[in-house]
């Protein structure tokens, strides 16, 4: 009896109709699309399948995502920055030449098949210049960022853990260096210091310290009354795990990107001072100096100073753009689809 009462299961063409019915019915047309079907739509959509390559928009859900412009940028700016880093590590192994290999029947020679990028005044080969002066100018530019990231970092920390005094005397002292713009800061302290490669890295660290320390601050005092930092007091847990274990690592993120685009600011600064005569005077100049010399023959040898300008400008360039993919990937708010 009981078999008896089973329904059989629909025809197709039932399903069918049913399926039709409810298309057409006008409470389903009236009804309020649903987030599983926005896909569907945006799909239909022409213009977002058109530009979504060049917008970075995800045309299935209309979330953040790489777009194929920014995944090339990305691509290549590994690619430029990984061969300079190359450049800085073993430059005999790509410099054509040694740099200071002087040839008085070849000065001031225009780019050639022999001198990629022509001679300078003493009749060195510019292409091995730049390579060599690489090294100089990522040192500068990397390790001023890593002091001046350590020194902010545990300023901001502090600062911003503490409070009340503390926080009052660090931040009152830190927008002092602030209202001073960093490349006077830079100027001043490598004019108090003298010229040498430790005094140009320690005058950019100081200059780049103001903006880490408050970055660092702002998010301290954010994370410091979450429930889990509660937690962690409750149980015992000292003030320096709490700091160090449970604070610093939910900072890391704004401060990774930070000292991403600063590595550009430094190796800018860096160049300046030595373009002044602030800097590194070594027998194998780095790119601020050889734009120093090179511009007192741009009338007659215009390739002297144009191409350690161009290495700079691709130097600054890649990193920002490194910097800029950086924060769009650890950014939260831009879901990934």
């Amino acid at each position: 009896m009981q078999a008896n009462s089973v329904q059989a299961p629909a025809s197709p063409q039932v399903q069918a109709s049913s399926v039709a019915t409810a298309e057409t019915s006008p409470l389903a047309a009236r009804a309020p699309v649903s987030p599983e079907a926005a896909p569907t739509i945006q799909q239909a959509d022409p213009s977002v399948r058109r530009w979504g390559w060049l917008r970075g928009r995800s045309a299935a859900t209309g979330g953040f995502r790489p777009s194929l412009l920014s995944r090339w940028l990305w691509g290549f700016s590994l690619g430029i920055l990984l061969f300079l880093f190359l450049c800085a590590i073993v430059p005999q192994w790509i410099a054509p030449f040694s740099p200071t290999d002087m040839k008085p029947d070849r000065l001031l020679q225009a780019p050639s098949l022999s001198h990629w990028l022509g001679t300078d005044q003493f009749g060195r080969d510019v292409w091995s210049l730049v390579i060599y002066g690489s090294r100089q100018s990522l040192l500068m530019g990397v390790v001023s960022v890593v002091i001046g990231g350590f020194v902010g970092t545990v300023l901001g920390l502090v600062a911003g853990y503490w409070g009340g005094v503390v926080d009052s005397v660090f931040m009152r002292l830190n927008d002092i260096l602030m209202t001073i713009p960093g490349i006077l800061l830079a100027i001043a302290i490598s004019v108090a210091l003298g010229p040498s490669f430790f005094n140009v890295i320690l005058a950019i660290s100081v200059a780049s310290i103001p903006g880490k320390a408050r970055v660092v601050r702002s998010q301290v005092i954010s994370i410091r009354s979450r429930p889990f930092i509660d937690a962690a007091r409750a149980v015992g847990t000292s003030h320096l795990e709490i700091m160090f274990r449970h604070i610093l690592p939910n900072c890391f993120s704004p401060l990774l990107v930070m000292m991403t685009i600063g590595v550009g600011s430094s190796i800018l600064v860096g160049t300046g001072l030595s373009f002044l005569g602030l800097g590194v005077v070594q027998e194998i100049p780095d790119w601020g100096y050889m734009l120093s010399q090179g511009r007192s023959y741009m009338t007659v040898a215009w390739w002297v100073a144009t191409f350690p300008g161009l290495a700079i400008t691709l130097l600054v360039v890649v990193v920002n753009l490194i910097g800029d993919e950086i924060r769009d990937r650890m950014d939260p708010k831009k879901g990934r689809a």
